[in-house]
């Protein structure tokens, strides 16, 4: 592993021509800097540019100004995935051809591809259904396939923009509770967006709260509670009441501002 940094973001801007022909900034210049296998969490009110900032640092789009670099931590390896609120999962394919695609797109192929595939699907507790189609998988379990899917690449950065978000509650507190189990194991360097304060003390290493757009970086805190963690027995614990205190005053008033603010 590096000991450099895993992503670095300097003066990243963003902005946009909107209906009216008026220039509409999304992003305030952000600098950012992230370690090798460090699980940071981005909150802030909705429209203040998450999305926009890990679509940059995928290179799905570029920015403004500014600059985004990616250092490689390993050779031959994907360099980032990504995984969206959506599983985006092929109904036409079985789960195991479904976690294969990504290998396929890295060029791995044939009885290599099913192998890695079928290995990383028992990991996650899918092995019994890589025969199975989305179709007939419960939502949890096919954003399970889904990160399978994005995992069994074995990328440097993992971007996810609320990858949770669509599953009911109970549904995501076990997801969540796996996906966080499997990261630790691994250390990845995890970039996640997503609006419930819960889950980004749960699950991060640093919690970073953005403003009102134009987003920029408000404030961060670093998530002083052991590892492993539960995501479930930590909502009792007195330290994580109080960072939920705090982030949560200080994201107030960007919430409040983005409400009264015009339309994302």
């Amino acid at each position: 592993m590096s000991t450099g940094h895993s992503i670095e973001i300097a003066g990243v801007t963003s902005r946009v021509e909107g209906r009216d022909g008026k220039i509409l900034e999304i992003l305030a210049p952000i600098d950012l800097a992230v370690r090798p296998g460090e699980f940071v969490a981005l909150v802030g009110p909705s429209g203040c540019g998450k999305s926009t900032l890990l679509n940059i640092i995928s290179g799905l789009i570029a920015p403004s100004s500014g600059s985004v670099a990616v250092p490689p931590q390993g050779s031959g390896s994907a360099r980032i995935g990504y995984m969206f609120q959506s599983d985006a999962l092929l109904p036409w394919r079985t789960i195991i051809r479904n976690v294969q695609c990504g290998l396929e797109l890295a060029g791995v192929a044939g009885v290599e591809a099913q192998t890695r595939a079928r290995a990383m699907l028992q990991q996650l507790g899918l092995g019994e259904f890589e025969k199975h189609y989305p179709a007939e998988l419960s939502g949890g379990m096919r954003q399970r396939a889904s990160l399978a899917r994005t995992w069994v690449t074995n990328p440097d950065v993992l971007l996810m923009d609320e990858p949770f978000g669509a599953l009911d509650s109970q549904t995501r507190l076990v997801i969540q509770g796996s996906f966080l189990a499997f990261w630790e194991a691994h250390r990845k360097t995890v970039i996640l967006v997503t609006h419930d304060l819960e889950e980004a003390i749960a699950m991060a290493d640093r919690v970073l709260v953005m403003s009102a757009r134009p987003g920029r970086i408000k404030s961060e805190y670093c998530i002083d509670l052991p590892r492993p963690r539960s995501v479930v027995d930590l909502r009792s614990d007195t330290r994580f009441v109080d960072y939920w205190r705090r982030i949560w005053n200080d994201l107030e008033t960007e919430v409040a501002g983005a409400t009264q603010g015009a339309p994302s």
